[in-house]
């Protein structure tokens, strides 16, 4: 009888820890636990005996377009809207987000700032429905959708994706499997049809170029023992063969040398087209200067109080946030 692997993909946060259940006497099977990865959310199973995986996910959700003016006249689609958002952490109640505002449209690049504990991160996980925490009050509306009424799966497949500051490992799930089944999931969500093995293969390999990765990798676990920089090559890796509207890129360039950073940099701005849009999330003006955003935002106590262009982030760097103050 072949090993049987079956593969639930849970609504629980990726930040959840890996779990594998006792195996059945009775059974040459083992049940792996996989938490929810930001882009791979979809509640699906797949049975794996050495063939082509096959991803199944019952979910119907219609993807409209919207376009929009704001008060620059600028006419481009809006992709992602927030207002007033706020939110606290869901064990304490202790609030965080106190009325965020942001407007994101096709072809853009935004970075947001700020001093630890001011809420970037935070607002990033809100986004892609982190449960850690409870959104209180506000809006947010994803491609004409009211993101706030989707679970962290349909946000996943509707074209939201997340790159992690610390990825996590996944034991026992080859990148090339979990590339495949995320891929196959979202081509369903797509009314598209699902990919063999080969035909994922070739749709992976241009991209490994892109991020400068070894095809060795695709057969080594989702980033276990992985260094820091190959963690972050994996997440624009997985950015590159799903593709996402808009993708949020919470401190990418932390724990990087300039080689990697300029190597991730070059395939974050490979990846921009005039229908996507990207959100990072630093600490440092230095990636800035690899990857050019239209609008930089300060964040402070909850609160995005500054929007500018980079020159903010120029004077950051120079002389502190004092300097915003």
């Amino acid at each position: 009888m072949a090993t049987s692997l079956q593969f639930q993909i849970t609504s629980t946060a990726r930040f959840s820890s890996f779990k594998t259940a006792p195996s059945n006497s009775t059974s040459n099977s083992r049940s792996i636990t996989i938490p929810s990865i930001g882009r791979l959310t979809s509640s699906c199973c797949i049975n794996y005996h050495r063939q082509p995986l096959t991803a199944k996910a019952s979910l119907s959700v219609e993807l409209p377009t919207t376009s929009a003016k704001d008060i620059d006249g600028d006419s481009s689609k809006i992709l992602l809207e927030v207002k007033d958002l706020t939110a606290v952490i869901a064990e304490t109640k202790q609030q965080i987000l106190k009325g965020v505002n942001l407007v994101m449209r096709e072809g853009e690049v935004h970075a947001v700032m700020g001093k630890n504990g001011s809420g970037k991160s935070t607002f990033s996980k809100v986004l892609v429905g982190h449960p850690d925490y409870e959104v209180t009050g506000g809006t947010v509306i994803f491609k004409g959708e009211n993101l706030l009424d989707m679970s962290p799966e349909e946000r996943s497949l509707a074209g939201l994706f997340m790159s992690f500051q610390s990825p996590v490992e996944i034991p026992g799930v080859s990148n090339i499997d979990f590339l495949h089944m995320a891929y196959n999931a979202r081509q369903q969500k797509l009314g598209r049809p699902e990919l063999d093995p080969l035909q994922i293969y070739q749709i992976i390999s241009p991209k490994l170029e892109l991020v400068k990765m070894d095809s060795s990798f695709l057969n080594r676990n989702v980033n276990e023992g992985f260094s820091g920089g190959e963690r972050k090559r994996n997440e624009i890796l997985q950015l590159a063969v799903l593709g996402a509207e808009v993708a949020i890129l919470d401190e990418i360039d932390s724990g990087l040398d300039v080689d990697a950073l300029q190597d991730v940099a070059q395939a974050v701005n490979g990846l921009l087209t005039a229908q996507n849009s990207v959100l990072m999330v630093t600490h440092y003006q230095r990636l800035l200067d690899y990857i050019k955003p239209k609008y930089v935002h300060i964040m402070e106590d909850g609160r995005i109080i500054k929007t500018g262009d980079v020159s903010i982030a120029k004077l950051l760097d120079k002389e502190g946030y004092k300097a915003i103050a």
